[in-house]
């Protein structure tokens, strides 16, 4: 039996969500209402989630565009888009083993996708990534994305590859800041949804509210009544199971992989038009050079052909074609010929980048490029110039460091560089710290060393008034700890949307809009002041006046006032003073930083200095005690640092030191 549900006028109280997908059983997506009873709202065709042929409407088209348009059956291509750590990684693994992508006695490591050694070590998706399956005769393109608003830019740019995309959300968590950003992202091109509602094994899941939850999200983002009929799946990833409801879930993934076929609609292609492929990624290979990777639009690709490589503003160039991949199981298989609707990779042109079309020689015309939101976060990068330069690091020029940054650009589109006031600096714009961290970190593992500054954020003049970006935190944090990170973020400027209570027992879910200056070192506080009980997430929410100035910092810094090697003798009497980086026979130098002072202001130290040795005897040596020094990794330094600090970066260390620029200022 199929259920139908009439919605109410704008005016009238707001609807109800979907009916339960248990209801639905193997019906379509969606279920029209007359005309008359549905609220007008223009949206682009692909808007609409309805697969079935008898229910499958298309938008008015010319009789040439009716012609030249078809839909190609055997292709799907979906994105897997949810905020970080709701599974999305966990369910494509899931997705892969069921599709036999593997072989049986096959060893294969857990979050497959994640293939990058800093994703696997933090445990996050970075960089988005392809690949395929074949269900029941269609092939499924498959892009995993991550889920930090930091690496936003990644799900933007292959949102242009898809007609849909699988929304996953925590069953207990619910809709959260990073949800609202991928999710606002796809209903603006139109794409279809499907809700996955995972992690449904969870003692304390709570289906109900979050599906509720999804749907109110829908509505404040403005969808469209087909988009707001959304087909709910509810899956355990790790386990491989999915089912229409969450009491009755199937022994594999089977429903999830119907709904896709389902409701996810066929690429619409012009199959004899111009070849056109916009090319939404880029990889490098050692043997083959640079790859590009992109849906192909239109027309048919072979390998060996001719194309023109061509952007909107007339400027093209000749290029060949020397090898053809598509996407096939868990890699890429050369092919001769890709017929228009598939996710293909090119080779033979080194100079591709993002965002630039390949068409055909003769009468193909560009697409429009990718544009992604500008960064809100600035850092300096310049050379090395403490006095342990060149002893670890392979690449210490400021041409390496130049060259080596703006490579980065061809391929993170978020990202911008520009030249500083000298010669050896350079500003480096990103989405917000752990996306400029993650390039720091891959730069100091290639063997580059170089020095970094304060993170700043990027504000605007508009008509005169002084803009800065405002972020939307949430923090979930134990009801015995709220009261003091309440009184954190107040300090940071933060100003309170909402609070409700969450889904564990005893656990308040604060969400905050607050300015990305008051974010910066915010992490390891809250964690500080929760007992590394609270979970903080951010999104960008606009910008907004200026907030006035906030402290991010009570206390100042310990200094090494001399070069030498640390000792046992000295570090005893300068733990008196705070909290120690550095541990016994370590080297150090002038103006580096060596601990926490306990006060306000900077206090210069001498941790070098040797015990007196004299001419008297004694019977027994003095044991010393010392503190555990702090072990701070690469983002503590970073939130650390004030605008007097800078960075040093090796492949094998990361130092703090007082910036000798600043300091000869003063």
């Amino acid at each position: 039996m199929q259920t139908l549900t009439l919605r109410a006028a704008p005016s009238a109280r707001r609807p109800e969500p979907p009916a339960s997908s248990a209801h639905l059983g193997a019906a379509p997506c969606l279920l029209r209402l007359p005309r008359s009873l549905r609220r007008r709202r223009p949206r682009s065709l692909r808007a609409s989630a309805s697969l079935d042929q008898e229910v499958k409407e298309v938008a008015p088209a010319t009789s040439a565009e009716k012609s030249n348009q078809t839909t190609r059956r055997d292709v799907r291509n979906i994105a897997i888009v949810a905020h970080v750590d709701h599974g999305k990684t966990t369910l494509v693994d899931s997705m892969l083993r069921q599709a036999k992508v593997f072989r049986d006695n096959q060893v294969v490591q857990e979050r497959i996708m994640d293939s990058n050694d800093l994703e696997r070590e933090r445990g996050i998706t970075i960089l988005s990534k392809n690949t395929s399956i074949t269900y029941k005769g269609t092939k499924i393109n498959i892009i995993d994305t991550p889920g930090h608003s930091d690496f936003g830019g990644e799900v933007e740019r292959v949102l242009n590859m898809v007609e849909g995309v699988l929304l996953v959300v925590d069953s207990v968590e619910g809709p959260m800041p990073q949800t609202r950003f991928v999710l606002k992202k796809a209903l603006e091109f139109g794409h279809a949804v499907v809700v996955v509602v995972n992690k449904i094994d969870r003692p304390s899941a709570r289906p109900e509210f979050v599906v509720n939850s999804t749907f109110e999200l829908f509505i404040e983002l403005n969808a469209s009544d087909e988009q707001c009929d959304f087909q709910t799946v509810y899956a355990s990833g790790i386990k491989g199971k999915a089912g229409l409801s969450p009491d009755n879930l199937g022994d594999d993934l089977g429903p999830l992989f119907e709904a896709i076929l389902r409701c996810i609609p066929e690429p619409r292609i012009e199959k004899d038009g111009a070849m056109q492929m916009l090319v939404s990624n880029t990889e490098y290979d050692e043997h083959k050079g640079r790859i590009a990777i992109g849906r192909l639009h239109a027309g048919e690709l072979q390998r060996g052909m001719e194309v023109k490589v061509c952007t909107p503003d007339d400027a093209c160039r000749i290029g060949k074609i020397s090898e053809l991949f598509v996407y096939q199981n868990f890699g890429r298989v050369p092919v001769e010929t890709v017929s228009a609707g598939d996710i293909c990779a090119v080779c033979g042109m080194n100079d591709i980048m993002i965002g630039e079309t390949i068409a055909d020689k003769v009468t193909g015309t560009p697409l429009p490029t990718i544009k992604v939101e500008e960064p809100t976060v600035r850092m300096s990068f310049s050379i090395n110039t403490s006095p342990f330069v060149g002893r670890e690091g392979k690449y210490v020029t400021s041409r390496n460091l130049r060259d080596r940054l703006y490579r980065e650009l061809e391929r993170n589109l978020a990202m911008k560089v520009e030249d500083g006031e000298t010669a050896d600096t350079f500003l480096v714009s990103g989405r917000g710290t752990l996306h400029l961290t993650i390039l720091i970190e891959n730069m100091r593992r290639e063997g580059y060393e170089f020095m970094i500054g304060p993170p700043k954020v990027i504000n605007k003049t508009v008509d005169g008034k002084l803009l800065e970006p405002y972020e939307i935190a949430a923090v979930e944090v134990p009801e015995e700890y709220m009261g003091s990170v309440v009184e954190l973020l107040g300090k940071r400027r933060g100003i309170m949307v909402d609070m409700e209570a969450s889904g564990p027992e005893g656990t308040t879910l604060l969400k905050y809009k607050i300015p990305t200056r008051g974010l910066i070192g915010l992490r390891n506080a809250i964690l500080t002041a929760s007992r590394g009980r609270a979970i903080l997430n951010t999104i960008f929410d606009s910008y907004g006046s200026w907030a006035g100035d906030l402290s991010s910092r009570d206390q100042g810094s310990l200094v090494a006032f001399e070069d030498g090697t640390t000792t046992s003798y000295a570090l005893l009497s300068a733990q008196e003073r705070g909290l120690m980086f550095v541990s016994p026979g370590q080297d150090v130098y002038k103006g580096q930083i060596v601990g926490i002072h306990q006060r306000p202001g900077d206090l210069a130290l001498n941790v070098c200095k040797k015990k007196a040795a004299t001419n008297v005897r004694s019977n027994k040596e003095t044991t010393v005690v010392l503190d555990e020094p702090l072990s701070y990794s690469l983002d503590d330094c970073i939130e650390y640092i004030q605008e007097d600090e800078i960075v040093e970066v090796t492949p094998l260390s990361i130092r703090m030191c007082k910036n000798p620029k600043i300091s000869k200022k003063k």
